[in-house]
């Protein structure tokens, strides 16, 4: 698979501080911090991948992967998976080792159930046959391999006196705990993969709002909301509602994706519990019509289970889950984007695995969508005991929405925002266009042979060989005939070389078509060959013995200019004609609400980060000329950004302040305070240029001659940057608005 920039650069830093702390001396502890949704088990199976393979690192190395319940074997699963190819480790359970000892390279999964002392049936108990945990480590560490201990997911079931335990009977020579919200105490190292990079991949959701449409206030640690009086059936109305509006936004984009709304019970059995999933399902049969005989109703309970094969699937017809925490742990459905928690969980506290089970993007290579609802998950709640403890979910769970005001009208602003570059990982349509510029210059046409090609049994033999992991599990024969004339053959073939030529690129169907139909097009237009009459006999001009290194060389050289092409595409910004104000905006626990009559948002939402923009709000609210004022945001198009050159390239700058006046005019104000005043020249160049072309709008850097309780004069600088003084102010004008 092809990972992402942020996994790539996890996977490097565990990589070198892993083979820094192995050249000490006694147990050293990393921990791996990663968001839930960011491909924890996908970067932890490449990192020791790449440890194993390190030659640097002379020790042998054997592995024990821990985590709760069944979740281990759902690890093994996908790490087997992961190394089917490659063969780089060995995946175990304990039964497999019959030789008493955990191999090199091999990696033994254990639950914790079965390595708590407390419990007498587990595999930590000695025995007359020698076949226990401690006598396996033992003599795993006889032959000279030291322990790497994977603790994953231990924040679910383990208590800190539990795995420091585990750590003390193992003593691994390291321990990697993998976790979204870790518990060992005092490690040697923290390697965090950012929230916010994960989201900028299109991994997770945006945000995961609260009670959309709901009054929350946030006092402290504790969350009051106005659907805490609300029943839960009027909690469950909420949430179907909200399913419908997504499922339709959905089908009008022609996105084939049915959404999920998810029914979570708290893991106590009780016959309150039981009183709630029968009228839960008796609603939902009576005036819905979801029910689990035609399918749109899904139950994963320890004693009930219905419609759940397939589930995950984007298009799957259940739309309603009932599930408990505890039943479903390690379960993922990424078209899952409503969350529903009644009154009878009592309280709760609000962190970002609570959330987890929404928070999945259901296609991650498409990324964010233009529709925003379809990029936030939702959370519906009556209960009235609700806290938000987490740093991660204080600003990744949405409690407060502005909406733009309803006196608003458009100001069609001409904006510019950065493209996520897609085409890095996968191909693009131009790479037609470059293919047969490329075929040009190579004269491939000429170079060729077209007469009685075919393909040959030697030219497949050969070219698997250069792949010996490929060929770990086949058995390989003399007597393999190849039928050329068969055409179902023949695409397995033309598919397999594209394949195999599409390095860097990931090799999903997509990338695959494009460079076929590349060379599809080289032979309509170059040698008035179409595809649909000349099918095999392309393919087996393509891959005859005489032809295929020259098709090599030109797909060779259209990679490398299609690289070269995607890199300066990512130095362009794109351009938006008429950008106007968002009609809502979302926040987290990080935000308070500060009053403002002029915001264009109302309520106002702020996280008191900016002293100077909390003193300019106060200015503006005072003045009468303003209509409304809008505090901008910086990131993709949903705010407003004026281009600006810095070091050669192009980038976007984001206005602090859009200010409407009365008499029609835009403002577009950057606030700015001491030693910040300097460093914005160039954005301040890019901003006057942008003032130039557009009329009916004013605005500048704008700074108060008293930076230390804005006590001043508020001015504006609207000359070159060149010229731009912190500690001047005479060419700057009065700010009067």
């Amino acid at each position: 698979m092809q990972l992402k920039n942020y996994q790539n650069t996890a996977i490097k830093k565990l990589l070198t501080r892993s083979k820094e702390l192995l050249e000490q001396s006694g147990e050293k502890k990393i921990i791996f911090k990663a968001p839930t949704g960011s491909g924890k088990t996908i970067m932890t199976a490449e990192y020791l991948k790449q440890l194993v393979d390190d030659r640097e690192i002379t020790t042998p190395l054997a592995f024990i992967w821990t985590a709760p319940r069944k979740l281990h074997t759902q690890s093994k699963e996908k790490l087997e998976r992961y190394y089917e190819d490659s063969r780089a480790l060995e995946c175990s359970n304990f039964e497999d080792l019959t030789d008493k000892q955990i191999d090199e390279n091999e990696i033994l999964f254990l639950n914790w159930e079965s390595i708590n002392k407390k419990n007498k049936n587990t595999i930590v108990k000695e025995n007359e046959k020698e076949f226990y945990l401690g006598k396996i480590i033992e003599n795993t560490k006889e032959e000279g391999r030291e322990i790497v201990l994977i603790i994953d997911e231990s924040h679910h079931h383990a208590t800190s006196e539990i795995s420091q335990d585990l750590i003390r009977d193992i003593a691994p020579r390291l321990t990697i705990e993998v976790s979204a919200t870790p518990i060992i105490q005092s490690p040697d190292e923290i390697v965090s993969v950012p929230l916010e990079d994960v989201k900028m991949e299109g991994m997770i959701k945006k945000s995961v709002i609260l009670n959309a449409n709901f009054k929350n206030i946030l006092s402290g640690d504790s969350l009051k909301t106005a659907l805490a009086d609300g029943t839960d059936i009027m909690v469950l109305e909420e949430a179907l509602k909200k399913r419908a509006e997504i499922a339709k936004t959905y089908k009008k984009e022609k996105i084939n994706i049915n959404p999920l709304l998810l029914i979570q019970l708290p893991d106590r059995k009780t016959q309150q519990e039981d009183r709630i999933k029968d009228e839960i399902v008796r609603y939902l049969k009576d005036k819905h019509g979801v029910t689990t005989e035609n399918g749109k109703l899904a139950i994963y309970l320890s004693e009930e289970k219905e419609n759940l094969a397939n589930i995950a699937k984007n298009d799957q017809e259940t739309e309603v889950l009932i599930f408990k925490q505890a039943i479903a742990l390690g379960w993922d459905c990424p078209r899952a984007q409503i969350l529903v928690l009644f009154r009878d969980w009592k309280s709760l506290t609000f962190s970002v695995q609570t959330v987890g089970r929404i928070m999945r993007m259901p296609k991650p290579d498409m990324g964010h969508y233009p529709k925003e609802i379809l990029n936030h998950g939702f959370v519906y709640t009556n209960l009235a005991n609700i806290e938000i403890k987490e740093d991660m979910a204080r600003s990744y769970v949405t409690i407060y929405t502005s909406q733009r005001i309803e006196s608003y009208k458009n100001i069609k602003l001409e904006s510019v925002y950065r493209l996520r570059q897609r085409e890095k990982t996968r191909l693009a349509s131009m790479f037609i266009i470059l293919f047969l510029d490329e075929a040009k210059k190579y004269n491939l046409e000429k170079k060729i042979e077209i007469k009685g090609q075919k393909v040959e049994l030697s030219f497949i033999s050969g070219y698997e060989a250069d792949s010996v992991d490929l060929l770990t599990k086949e058995e390989i024969k003399s007597d393999i005939k190849i039928d050329t004339k068969n055409d179902v053959d023949l695409q397995k073939l033309y598919d397999f070389f594209v394949r195999n030529n599409l390095s860097p690129f990931y090799p999903e169907d997509r990338s695959i078509g494009r460079v076929k139909e590349a060379i599809y097009y080289f032979f309509k237009m170059r040698l008035g060959m179409e595809y649909v009459d000349h099918f095999a006999e392309i393919i087996n001009i393509v891959l005859s013995p005489k032809n295929i290194q020259h098709f090599m060389n030109v797909i060779d050289s259209t990679k490398e200019k299609y690289i070269a092409e995607t890199q300066k595409r990512d130095e362009k910004l794109q351009k938006l004609s008429d950008w106007e104000l968002p009609e809502m905006l979302n926040f987290g626990g990080n935000y308070t609400e500060m009053k403002a009559k002029k915001s264009a948002m109302l309520p106002f939402y702020y996280d008191n980060k900016w002293k100077t923009e909390e003193a300019f709000i106060k200015y503006l609210e005072k003045s009468d000329q303003i209509e409304w004022w809008f505090k901008n945001g910086d990131r993709d198009a949903t705010f407003f950004a004026v281009p600006y050159v810095e070091n050669g390239k192009t980038k976007p700058f984001y206005i602090d302040f859009i200010v409407k006046l009365k008499n029609g005019t835009i403002g577009l104000f950057d606030t700015k305070s001491g030693n910040t005043i300097k460093d914005a020249r160039e954005k301040s160049d890019g901003l006057q240029e942008y003032l130039k072309k557009h009329k009916g709008i004013t605005g500048g850097i704008v700074a108060n001659t008293n930076s230390k309780d804005f006590s001043g004069r508020w001015m504006c600088y609207e000359k070159q940057g060149k010229d731009l003084n912190p500690y001047d102010f005479s060419n700057w004008e009065l700010l009067e608005i």
